[in-house]
């Protein structure tokens, strides 16, 4: 899979962006300008773009013409809210446009959806004897459905992303029910113990004291 092209001049945007992400699989570049961006895109290939329009220099909207004919989706991400500027941003081609200030649990799900439309994301995980197909959002042990709820799945995800680290409770809760959810710890213990319940890991999720949890890695 290839990583993600981040192109914002906000690096406090960037980095959330990324660490909305990245836990979840996805290799992120970040660009800070159009020009630094145009040198990614004639270096490397990307899986998708997400990019702002105000940018210093060559903008948004400039840039999705250097970006068209490598074929790579676009999601801008701006604060640009007009109607007009969302149809120019669409026709330019753009996959999807969503304004700033987003919430990354949108985010996160409108890039999943990209990846499931364009088959970008066909791999099949592998572990502890369970099968997880992150496009479908569906998981196996044995041959046999595992049905878990939405908030399941995502924790069980940042877990495999992670795998051997430990993760800090304020983290999971960050990443799994988003930055502004007032989602309590318990709440994190029990899908915990769900997932454990579920999935027959009673000793591959870990505690770990005054930290939170970690998935064992296969050896």
């Amino acid at each position: 899979m290839n990583p993600v092209l981040i192109v914002d001049d906000e690096k406090a945007i960037a980095d959330l962006i990324e660490m909305t992400l990245e836990p979840f699989g996805y290799d992120c570049c970040k660009a800070y300008s159009g020009e630094e961006a145009a040198d990614f895109i004639e270096s490397r290939n990307f899986d998708l773009i997400l990019l702002d329009v105000m940018l210093p220099g060559v903008d948004g909207f400039a840039l999705m013409d250097y970006i068209a004919p490598t074929g790579t989706p676009v999601i801008f991400l701006t604060a640009k809210t007009s109607v007009e500027d969302r149809v120019r941003g669409l026709r330019a081609g753009a996959y999807d446009y969503i304004t700033k200030p987003f919430a990354t649990e949108e985010l996160l799900a409108r890039v999943e959806g990209l990846m499931r439309h364009t088959g970008r994301r066909h791999q099949t995980l592998c572990i502890w004897g369970v099968e997880i197909q992150p496009e479908t959002r569906t998981v196996q042990k044995g041959g046999v459905p595992v049905k878990l709820t939405p908030r399941e799945f995502d924790l069980l995800m940042v877990l495999v992303y992670n795998q051997g680290v430990a993760l800090y409770r304020d983290v999971l809760l960050e990443r799994v029910w988003g930055m502004d959810s007032d989602a309590a710890p318990r709440t994190l213990d029990i899908h915990v113990c769900r997932l454990r319940k579920k999935l027959g890991w009673t000793t591959q999720i870990r505690a770990i004291p005054k930290i939170g949890y970690l998935l064992e890695a296969e050896p």
